[in-house]
This record gives structure tokens, C-alpha cells and sequence, in this order.
């Protein structure tokens, strides 16, 4: 999936709990920033502490209220209040992804994959008219997603999927870089490679791998 030169990498982070951490990556230039409504996750917020982030970030700054497998009344009476994407880590139908659309004026409707050695083109094909792009993550058993781990990114190629890519599973400041080389996707999405523990950020790995994210897109 060939970018345009002049398309720069974009950055999302997931897992955001605290706005110390909202108000460091914007400053290292994260352009989005992702809230985890699944009560399962470690790094799972309340609406009330998400909305307090959310209303303190400055302009030009996604947010991203991430769910899984949650109620049609759920997600919208929580992503209706000041978030511009969802993103979907279940097994949401295209059909719900339809519904979602209709009832909330979003930017966008992003649906998470976890990619393993079985991954086929035909999980894709039913969403390429309903969602804004695919993230993809490491399939682990058992786990929807932030289990830290890389998957085999050449499995990406052979998918030919047919909305823009971000990149999840595992990314770091230590092979950012790398995988940004390998995929070329349009975005990458960051949580435990810059993390001190679950929901808490380490501000200087974050800024270490925005730079490694600048740099790998610029060469």
C-alpha cells in the first residue's frame, strides 16, 4: 500500500486515562487520541473522566471512543458527546457499522481486525462500503486487542484491503520505524510500546517514537 510522498504518517493513541498524558501527546504530535469503553480492558475509562480529557484538549485533535461488541444505545449515548470517531474491536456487522452512521454525525468509523496466518480478504470485503478504514492488530486468543505483541506484517500485502490501513500491535519506539517502512499505512496506533504501566503513558518513550515516526516518514 504505496503512500503519496508527501502524505505523513498519522499518529493515534490508545488507552488515554489521564489528561497529563492527552495533553503530552498532543504536544509531541499525536493526532488522535483513543478512549477504551470496554470494562474488560486495562486501560478502560469511565465516560465522565473521558469527557473531562476531552473537553481540555485543544483543536485539530481526534477522539476516538473505542468499544466492543457494545449496545447500539450505548455506544451512541457515550460517542455523542464530543467524539469524532468510534472505533470497533468485536464482531460489529457491517450492518451495525451501517446503523452507527446513521444516528451519529461522526467523522469516521473505524473497524479493528486481528491478523493472524488465517486472516482472508473476504473478513474485510463486507465493510469497504460502511467504515473509514481498518485497523489492524495482533490476533491473540482470547484478547480484542493492546496485548503488545507484533503480528507477520507481510500478511498485509497479500490482503490487498481496500481502505486505508493503520497499523497496530506491539509498535514501539524501537520498531516504528521499521514497520512504517514494511506497510507504509496511513496511520499507527501506539498503547503499551509507550506505556509505564497499563494507562499510564511514559512521555519521553512517546516523544522518542513520534520522532521515529517523523523521521521514518520524511527519509
Amino acid at each position: 500500500m504505496e503512500k503519496s510522498t508527501l502524505q505523513r504518517t498519522r499518529v493515534k493513541m490508545c488507552g488515554t486515562t489521564r489528561l497529563e498524558d492527552a495533553l503530552a501527546a498532543v504536544d509531541s504530535g499525536v493526532d488522535a487520541l483513543g478512549f477504551i469503553f470496554y470494562r474488560k480492558s486495562l486501560r478502560c475509562i469511565s465516560r465522565d473522566a473521558a469527557y473531562q480529557i476531552i473537553q481540555q484538549l485543544p483543536p485539530f485533535v481526534d477522539r476516538v471512543a473505542v468499544f466492543v461488541d457494545a449496545s447500539m444505545a450505548e455506544l451512541v449515548s457515550t460517542a455523542e458527546r464530543g467524539f469524532s470517531f468510534v472505533q470497533l474491536h468485536g464482531t460489529e456487522s457491517a450492518d451495525y457499522c451501517r446503523q452507527i452512521r446513521q444516528k451519529l454525525p461522526l467523522h469516521g468509523i473505524i473497524k479493528a481486525f486481528r491478523v493472524g496466518e488465517k486472516s482472508c480478504i473476504d473478513e474485510f470485503t463486507p465493510y469497504n462500503d460502511c467504515v473509514d478504514a481498518f485497523l489492524l492488530d495482533t490476533f491473540v486468543k482470547g484478547a480484542r486487542g493492546g496485548t503488545g505483541e507484533i503480528f507477520d506484517w507481510s500478511i498485509i500485502e497479500r490482503l490487498k484491503l481496500q481502505r486505508p490501513v493503520i497499523l497496530a500491535g506491539g509498535l514501539s519506539p524501537e520498531n516504528v520505524a521499521g514497520a512504517i517502512a514494511a506497510v507504509h499505512p496511513y496511520a499507527v496506533d501506539i498503547n503499551s510500546g509507550v506505556e509505564s504501566q497499563p494507562g499510564v503513558k511514559n512521555h519521553a518513550r512517546l516523544r522518542e517514537l513520534l520522532r521515529s515516526v517523523y523521521h521514518a516518514t520524511i527519509a
